[in-house]
């Protein structure tokens, strides 16, 4: 790449106290001095404060949930960057995969956002239980059907998008049904979508995600649906 593109890095934790010190060491380590913004779900905790040790810009959100505390930090966003790259704040996603993602970006004027694509041959059961790893498969069918949008993993938690798809975005989902949104929000506008494989660590710290969020994002993804057919 010529230069290095603007970026910000969006991170939404809750009781992450044992994940967002490595990762954000990590994401350092590969971005250098690019923008951190922690968005801390009213953590009990030590995540705000270990956050802002590793120098993030942290802010403590209104409400609760996945989807709020992205909304939010989206509106937070001031500086007019070229990327918005979003990351689990548990260690799971390599950092330096990002790199690989802006490349694509810079070099694929039609691409609007790359992701993460946890299934493969580096996926371990340790990393992903096999319910967890079922209900991924069943939903990734769904938004295909449903939204028309290809993924193999459409729940990933590493992603890095086009500033100008993002840019007055107001999502409607509050919880982990964010991601779905997302995907359909990004082909709507008319860009593609393009996968990386990466390996998926196991994470640090104590999951979130229940398999009852899964009903949560299959309605998200109907919901979607039924927009679809609405004047944009």
């Amino acid at each position: 790449m010529k230069g290095f593109p603007s970026i910000v890095v969006v991170i939404a934790a809750f009781n992450e106290e044992e994940g967002i010190g490595p990762t954000l060491a990590e994401l350092r380590e590969v971005l250098g001095d690019s923008e951190c913004l922690v968005v801390d779900g009213n953590s009990t905790d030590r995540t705000f404060e270990i956050a802002k040790e590793f120098g993030a810009d942290v802010f403590v959100q209104e409400g609760r949930g996945k989807g709020k505390a992205i909304s939010q930090a989206v509106g937070r966003i001031q500086c007019d960057p070229e990327y918005v790259v979003f990351v689990d704040a548990d260690f799971t996603y390599p950092a330096k995969y990002v790199l690989d993602m802006i490349r694509i970006l810079e070099e694929k004027p039609d691409v609007g956002m790359v992701t993460g694509n946890r299934f493969n041959h580096l996926l371990t059961p340790a990393a992903m239980k096999e319910p967890f790893y079922l209900g991924n498969r069943f939903l990734a069918i769904a938004q295909l059907v449903l939204n028309g949008v290809e993924m193999n993993d459409p729940l990933t938690g590493l992603r890095v998008v086009r500033w100008k798809i993002l840019r007055g975005w107001k999502p409607r989902s509050k919880g982990f049904d964010l991601e779905a949104e997302l995907n359909h929000h990004v082909e709507r506008t008319g860009y593609r979508i393009t996968e990386i494989s990466v390996p998926y660590r196991k994470r640090l710290g104590r999951k979130k995600l229940k398999l009852r969020h899964g009903f949560t994002i299959l309605k998200r993804i109907l919901l979607e649906s039924f927009l679809s057919y609405l004047p944009k």
